[in-house]
Order: structure tokens, then C-alpha cells, then sequence
């Protein structure tokens, strides 16, 4: 903001939206690193139209930086954390779904693992494999694949036989399509659970796909696809808390069918890059719960 504020506020460039006058920031400061933000703050709304509609069409970490990367110091209390940090915990810890999508996905994970026990007793974790497979009006017809590509791009990864439990989120209304992927899993989707979220509204589906398919042992996701991306920020979330294998680097037992060069894109530590949407990345969870001394 510094830079903004030299650049543009200084120079007489930032107009009162109601006078059409210049007007230069508070005091004529420009860092406002440490200080109170809400003068600042009160100054842009009154030159910058936030009355345009947008879309922010990419991740928030990859869009918004911070130039002050410390908080801001009170009186009572140092706060020694960055804001980058910060904002990545906020986002994790409040900007989620529903409790009441939460709970309904929580029975069906129970009722998964519970299937998964009585398929092989040797499991006694409950361990599953997930799919996400994105078909309906998908734009991106080169990722819409047969089954047969999904089972030969998967099948080193996954289990089969008495281990093999195996749960995919799709919105392919056609279960038969997945019919050949029987004979090595014990398969399951959404549909076999309806007992467990009566009342819940449908709209809620894809979320509730969602939860269920992030707590796969190993996943499969479709590239491009947004929903599979989340489903690996959650299952990232969910590794550095438990601390599993990987967490360190940020990689993930995460996989996509095709195309076959994005297949390990999630098993690597990889830096934002574009393209961006496609995909999400280890620095929107690793590390995030560190402090400043730890990192």
C-alpha cells in the first residue's frame, strides 16, 4: 500500500469521489505499517469507487499480498505473526461451510469407514481411497475420460481386493458407468447414504461430496476442476494438523488421471504459478500455524 499511496495518493491522482477534489492520504503518510488503519482505511473508501462488481476468479492467496507481513503491536500485547500468515488461518478456521454441512458429511465419513471395516476386518482404521470425477456439462471435454482411463491412470495407487474401499464424488447420474471398477473395489457414492442427511438441501450435494472425498487415504482428482482443488486444500489443512507424511514439504498422496504431465502435481512442492486455478497450492496450508521465530 505504501507504494500505492506514494504513486497515486501523493502525486494528487486520487480524487474525492463526491467533490472531484485531490486528495492526498491522512497527514501525508504513506506507511502505515503499525498505525491505526482505520484513518487510512476511511481515506480510500472516500477516493477508490468500490461500487464495480467482480469476481475474483483465482485463490485469495494468490491474489492478495501483504506488504506489512507483521500485525499490527497493541499496548497490552506483541503480536508477533505475519498477516500473510494470518489471513490463510482466517480464511481456513471461519471462511467454511456450514456446520449443519459439516455434521451430515461427519455420518457419512462414519458410515464409510464403517462399510470399509466390515469389507476387510484387517482394516481397522477404515481407510478408503476417493475419487473426484467431474463429467455432467464440464467444459474441458479432454478430462471427461471412460472409466477404463480412470482405473489404468489409478490403479498403481489405490488398493485393491479386501483393502480396497473406494468412495467417488461425481455428478455422473449414470452409477453404471463405474460399473467395471467393481471387480477390484468395494465402491460407494453419495447415493448409498441419503438415510443419514434427510432434510439437508440438495444444493448442499457437491459440499458433502467434498468433505467425504478429502478424508480418502489416497485421492484422485480431475484437473481444472475447482471442486477437486478444494478437496486438496482441505486434505493439506488436514495433514499439516495431523502432522502426516509429507507435511513438512506440503506434498500430498493426491493424484489427477489426466492429463498424465499433471498426474504428481500435488505429490511436489510447487510454488504459485500460473496457470492458477486449476489447482491449489502447498502455501495456502503449510506452515501457516507457525510463528515468525519458528519459520
Amino acid at each position: 500500500m505504501e507504494e500505492f499511496l506514494k504513486r497515486k495518493g501523493m502525486t494528487g491522482q486520487l480524487k474525492d469521489l463526491q467533490t472531484g477534489e485531490a486528495l492526498l492520504p491522512p497527514k501525508g503518510m504513506t506507511d502505515w505499517n503499525g498505525k491505526n488503519l482505520g484513518t487510512i482505511f476511511d481515506y480510500l473508501r472516500k477516493v477508490v469507487d468500490h461500487s464495480a462488481k467482480a469476481r475474483m476468479l483465482t485463490h485469495f492467496y494468490a491474489f492478495v499480498f501483504f506488504q506489512d507481513w507483521q500485525l499490527i503491536s497493541t499496548v497490552k500485547i506483541q503480536i508477533d505473526q505475519k498477516q500473510d500468515l494470518w489471513s490463510k488461518r482466517f480464511v481456513r478456521d471461519h471462511i467454511r461451510y456450514l456446520d449443519e454441512i459439516v455434521c451430515a458429511a461427519a455420518r457419512i465419513v462414519k458410515a464409510v469407514r464403517e462399510r470399509a471395516r466390515k469389507h476387510s476386518p484387517s482394516n481397522a482404521k477404515g481407510e478408503y481411497d476417493s475419487f473426484h470425477v467431474r463429467r455432467g456439462d464440464f467444459q474441458y471435454k479432454r478430462v471427461k475420460v471412460d472409466v477404463d482411463i480412470l482405473d489404468k491412470e489409478s490403479k498403481d495407487e489405490l488398493r485393491e481386493g479386501g483393502f480396497g474401499s473406494l468412495y467417488i464424488a461425481t455428478d455422473e447420474r449414470r452409477k453404471e458407468f463405474f460399473e467395471p471398477l467393481n471387480a477390484k473395489y468395494d465402491v460407494t457414492f453419495l447415493d448409498d447414504y441419503m438415510h443419514l442427511i434427510e432434510g439437508i438441501n440438495p444444493n448442499y450435494y457437491g459440499m458433502l461430496d467434498q468433505l467425504v472425498a478429502y478424508k480418502g487415504r489416497v485421492f484422485f482428482g480431475t484437473w481444472f476442476s475447482t471442486l477437486s482443488g478444494y478437496i486438496n486444500r482441505m486434505r493439506g489443512y488436514y495433514a499439516a494438523k495431523h502432522q502426516l507424511e509429507g507435511y513438512e514439504k506440503g506434498i500430498l498422496p493426491s493424484y489427477y488421471f489426466v492429463p498424465n504431465q499433471k498426474k504428481m502435481q500435488m505429490a511436489k512442492y510447487m510454488p504459485i504459478k500460473k496457470p492458477i486455478y486449476m489447482r491449489e497450492f502447498p502455501t495456502s496450508w503449510r506452515d501457516i500455524d507457525k510463528s515468525v521465530d519458528k519459520m
